[in-house]
C-alpha cells in the first residue's frame, strides 16, 4: 500500500515530468524502482559504452552492476589499479555513449541543481556523452530554485561528505555546511541546468520513493 507521502509523490511526479518536458528534457515518473530500472535499460542501445558518476541512487538501484551483467561495454573508475588510472577513466567517461547519474535536487518547475567536487559528474551532464540518464527519488524535488540550491549545499553535500571520513571539511566535522574553501570541499562546482540542449539529450527518470542523499 502506498504511504501518504508516496501518494503525494505520485501526483507531484506527474507535474514535475511536464515541467521537465517544457524545458526539453525527456522525463518519466514511476511509482516503483523496478519499473524505473526497466525503463533505464530500454533507453540504452546494446552497442553503447556506458559510464556513471558517483551516485548513491544509481548504485542503490544496482544500475552500474546491471550494465556490466547485461553485456554493455563499461568505463568503471572503481576498477582502476591506481589513482592515475582512475583519473584517466573519469576523463574517458566524458566521451561515453550513455552516462548514468543521480542529481542533488530538482525544482518543481523542472530545473536540476548539482554540486560536485572534481566536476566530472556535472561536466558529463552538460556536455560530452551522447545521452545522460538522470535517476532520482522524489525526495530530491524542491519547490523553488533557491530551495534546490539550499538542498544541494546544506543537505546533499554534507551527507555525501560523510562517505569520505578522511576529508577535512567543516561539514564532515559538524554535519552542517561551513561554506568552506578547503582543498577537500565537495562544493567546488555548483551547476544549475535550466533546460536541456540538444533537446532530449538528458533523460530524467523520477521514482516515487526516497532514494539517495
Amino acid at each position: 500500500m502506498r504511504t501518504p507521502m508516496e501518494l503525494r509523490y505520485d501526483k507531484l511526479g506527474l507535474k514535475v515530468v511536464k515541467a521537465l518536458e517544457s524545458r526539453y528534457f525527456e522525463a518519466w515518473y514511476f511509482p516503483e524502482a523496478s519499473e524505473a530500472v526497466e525503463k533505464v535499460f530500454s533507453l540504452i542501445p546494446k552497442t553503447d559504452t556506458v559510464s556513471w558518476g558517483g551516485s548513491l541512487t544509481t548504485m542503490g538501484l544496482n544500475l552500474t552492476a546491471l550494465a556490466s551483467e547485461k553485456g554493455y561495454k563499461v568505463i568503471d573508475r572503481d576498477k582502476a589499479a591506481s589513482p592515475e588510472e582512475r583519473w584517466e577513466l573519469m576523463r574517458q567517461a566524458l566521451l561515453c555513449d550513455t552516462y548514468l547519474t543521480g542529481t542533488n535536487a530538482i525544482t518543481e518547475d523542472g530545473q536540476l541543481v548539482n554540486v560536485d567536487g572534481f566536476g566530472n559528474r556535472v561536466a558529463a551532464m552538460t556536455f560530452g556523452p551522447k545521452q545522460v540518464i538522470v535517476v532520482a527519488g522524489m525526495n530530491k524535488v524542491e519547490q523553488t530554485i533557491m530551495d534546490a540550491a539550499n538542498r544541494a549545499r546544506t543537505i546533499a553535500a554534507p551527507a555525501n561528505m560523510q562517505r569520505f571520513p578522511n576529508n577535512k571539511t567543516p561539514c564532515n566535522e559538524t554535519g552542517a555546511c561551513g561554506d568552506c574553501l578547503t582543498p577537500d570541499s565537495i562544493c567546488t562546482y555548483i551547476v544549475r541546468t535550466r533546460q536541456c540542449k540538444p533537446k532530449g539529450r538528458i533523460k530524467v527518470i523520477l521514482i516515487g520513493k526516497d532514494l539517495g542523499l
